[in-house]
């Protein structure tokens, strides 16, 4: 009877995706009965498929288990459009909207691509502007890796809207518009201050030591900056012969092109490390450090805007300050920027009259630490009607640090008075729980992670997109 049912049929595919699937008449059926796979021969031998025991043997209601397989092979048609792949209330619709209400006619102003004139266009600057912002957000470094999750991400994807991206235009355009991101960071925290979200009556301040694109042994001193560029000089002469020879203007320009390239940016390089420690020499001889002014001078081949400096750990590296400023109220970033300088102390004053320039505000109260500390900048600031609030140091532990010394003028007097009351005290304890939280969200999740530009310019740019990011996503609601 089994043989007649299935003599002119054929056998249904095996699901089992590892055994062959032989399909024939009964005949072949019994041939091939050897290479069934354990559900075939279930089927014809009266077995478990999943114990290979016959069926006798089963316990009454305890089968086989049954399972659903994955079948990736099965064609499907899904119609949708790009935005209906993000959620109506995901953050990266918040961060589009903020851009959509920025002006960027600055970051258009350099696009040569014009209206009735040859050449491929730009792509759109919101859609630039908010990727880099979603970058940052998202703590994405580097412009390889954003190309990257242009084409596999969805959210980056859908800020791409169907725009074709490269890391070339995508790092480009993060480093060179640096005046229109700072003109789009003060429009921001414009809008932030008509909303009276934010004030600046009382700044807290505080840096941010981050590694530079550049080694330890890139540093090098006079004399060996000296033979480096002599070595530079002959190597860019050999090569510019080189290109000139018949053989190397057809057949090998490019590549003769791209080592001159190479050569000429090496010679930059060396010649501006040796700009550079020249600045370093004259800053060391104004030192009142015996020991420092006796020190050699060093500078960077590779990045020679940045400079040794004692990190967080204890250790030393190449790294730029970045200077924040915050509203202790709002904790809003209101000031940024980026010094090559280790030490904090001529950094108060520019911070606070850049603040007063982004704002058009008065700066009435300072809170920083005891780095910036200078005496000389507490009664400047007296003067301009700024209260400094700054810890007193201890010189030892039996003079009270506190009390009015006899070289000390009215303002220090009062300065030290100010630190040693309850007020001033619990003044002073939001320079902590605001500048500290601020660098440690900006570092940790706004992209102001071990540097991958190289020069002041360009790590300002880095900043104003770590803090532009930082303040757009702690007051969306207000800037959409």
């Amino acid at each position: 009877m089994i043989a007649s049912a299935f003599s002119e049929r054929q056998i249904l595919p095996c699901p089992c995706p590892k055994v062959p699937r032989p399909r024939g008449a009964w005949e072949k059926i019994l041939d091939l009965h050897g290479k069934l796979c354990p559900m075939q021969e279930a089927l014809f031998s009266g077995t478990d498929a999943a114990t290979g025991t016959p069926e006798s043997t089963v316990a009454q209601g305890a089968g086989a288990v049954r399972m659903q397989y994955a079948d990736r092979s099965q064609v499907g048609m899904h119609f949708c459009s790009i935005d209906e792949l993000i959620p109506a209330d995901h953050p990266v619709r918040a961060v589009w909207d903020a851009v959509c209400q920025m002006d960027l006619s600055a970051f258009e102003a350099p696009i040569k691509s014009r209206q009735f004139s040859a050449g491929r266009s730009a792509n759109d600057v919101r859609v630039m502007v908010g990727l880099w912002l979603w970058a940052a957000v998202n703590n994405i470094p580097r412009g390889r890796r954003l190309e990257a999750l242009c084409q596999t991400d969805l959210t980056f994807r859908w800020m791409c809207g169907g725009l074709s991206m490269n890391y070339h235009t995508l790092n480009d355009f993060r480093v060179g518009h640096q005046q229109a991101l700072d003109a789009l960071f003060t429009a921001t925290l414009g809008r932030l201050m008509h909303a009276e979200l934010v004030t600046v009556t009382r700044i807290s301040q505080d840096g941010v030591r981050v590694r530079a694109s550049a080694g330890g042994k890139s540093f090098r001193r006079r004399p060996t900056l000296e033979a480096c560029l002599a070595e530079a000089e002959a190597h860019l002469a050999d090569l510019r012969k080189e290109q000139d020879l018949p053989e190397n203007q057809e057949a090998q320009a490019q590549e003769q092109r791209r080592k001159t390239q190479a050569a000429e940016d090496r010679l930059h390089r060396v010649r501006q490390a040796l700009s550079e420690i020249a600045k370093v020499e004259a800053g060391r001889v104004k030192s009142h450090d015996k020991q420092k002014r006796e020190k050699p001078a060093y500078a960077s081949t590779t990045d020679p805007e940045c400079r040794m400096m004692k990190m967080p750990n204890g250790g030393f590296n190449a790294a730029y300050n970045v200077q924040l400023a915050a509203d202790p109220a709002s904790r809003a970033i209101v000031g940024v920027a980026v010094s090559n300088g280790g030490g904090d102390a001529p950094l108060s004053e520019p911070m606070r009259e850049q603040v007063e320039k982004r704002t058009g505000q008065k700066v009435s109260e300072h809170l920083m630490d005891g780095g910036y500390l200078n005496l000389e900048v507490v009664e400047r600031a007296t003067t301009e009607g700024v209260t400094i609030y700054a810890p007193v140091p201890e010189l030892n532990k039996v003079t009270d640090r506190f009390a009015r010394r006899p070289e000390d003028t009215d303002a220090i007097a009062e300065w030290r008075s100010r630190m040693n009351s309850d007020a001033g005290k619990e003044i002073y304890k939001e320079r902590a729980s605001t500048s500290e939280t601020v660098n440690a969200d900006v570092r940790t999740y706004r992209g102001l992670s071990p540097f991958s530009v190289r020069g002041i310019a360009k790590v300002t740019c880095v900043a104003l997109w770590s803090a532009l990011a930082y303040n757009l996503m702690h007051f969306a609601s207000a800037l959409t």
